[in-house]
């Protein structure tokens, strides 16, 4: 996929994102209002904060796929892991307000729920929705390698879940006298999303600390590396950091000494093509070093060469 594809793709599912939020934020609070329901308001907060979040990502999306510049040379993309973490802080602030809230209402009493319908009909609507939306940001997220849409579709999964339960319990108030279930079960939702928010925090920071990407990404450069033999004799010193969709890698490479500039250049833009072919996102820098044997016996006797090459 080409890069400027990737981006139209990302900012469009970004401007989906943050238009079906908005559409289930209205409708929630409405409906939340009518029915006096805590678990319809705590989805309706919810709502509200994933408009914010879906905005922060539409903004951090468009700004990391901006090129390299002279205040930025490594490019962009750490705007994308931010709004990851700020997402992540937002949803634990309404984790937090949803859980309060809870407490309070079960400590005072106030079990205050009617129009129950209108608020089983909203919750089953929005399930619908954020099922359709998870679905598309979760593929463009992967089809991109987007931390940010990846992040967006884990909040709209979430909702599922969280729907399902105060939807379900709901359900359960229309047959049976027990009002204090409403804010039980919005106590449960609260502890869910401050979870889930943990995760997203722990992994948007892995990411700001410049944390090594998983293992299969660097076996899978070492072996694209180990395929081109002949002058290659060792690779090593290999890091590795995500910012945003980039997947930034350095190491050294060890070339026999008798290679000229052009042959060690060639060899060295060969080996960037090919690990960026294969790994998405993957940005290559590579320090050439020649051999320091001592005894080098000279390249059509070196016998690291020839175990290679055959």
């Amino acid at each position: 996929m080409e890069q400027s594809e990737a981006s139209a793709l990302k900012l469009r599912a970004a401007r989906y994102s943050i238009f079906t939020a908005l559409t289930l934020a209205i409708m929630k609070f409405v409906v939340g209002l009518l029915t006096g329901s805590l678990a319809v308001l705590a989805s309706a907060v919810d709502s509200l904060l994933d408009i914010v979040m879906s905005g922060v990502n539409f903004l951090a999306i468009r700004q990391a796929e901006q090129p390299a510049d002279s205040d930025h040379s490594f490019g962009h993309g750490k705007f994308e892991t931010l709004a990851t973490l700020i997402q992540a802080l937002v949803i634990s602030a309404s984790g937090g307000w949803i859980l309060f809230e809870a407490i309070r209402r079960l400590n005072s009493g106030d079990f205050k729920v009617h129009q129950i319908g209108n608020g089983v009909i909203v919750l089953a609507l929005s399930m619908a929705a954020s099922f359709g939306i998870s679905r598309y940001l979760r593929r463009v997220g992967k089809a991109t390698d987007s931390s940010a849409l990846q992040a967006d579709a884990l909040h709209f999964a979430m909702d599922i879940y969280t729907n399902g339960a105060l939807l379900a319990g709901l359900i359960v108030l229309a047959f049976v006298d027990a009002p204090w279930l409403d804010p039980v079960m919005s106590l449960f939702v609260a502890l869910y999303i401050l979870k889930e928010a943990l995760s997203l925090a722990r992994h948007a920071l892995r990411d700001m600390l410049d944390a090594e990407l998983p293992d299969e990404v660097r076996n899978e450069v070492l072996r694209l590396v180990n395929q081109h033999r002949g002058e290659l004799l060792d690779i090593h010193n290999l890091r590795t950091r995500r910012a945003g969709s980039q997947k930034l890698m350095d190491f050294h490479l060890t070339v026999c000494k008798h290679l000229t500039v052009q042959e060690a250049h060639d060899l060295a833009d060969h080996l960037e093509e090919a690990i960026a072919r294969e790994i998405r996102g993957a940005n290559v820098t590579i320090h050439v070093e020649p051999c320091r044997r001592p005894d080098c016996p000279g390249t059509d006797k070196c016998v690291s060469i020839k175990n290679r090459i055959e």
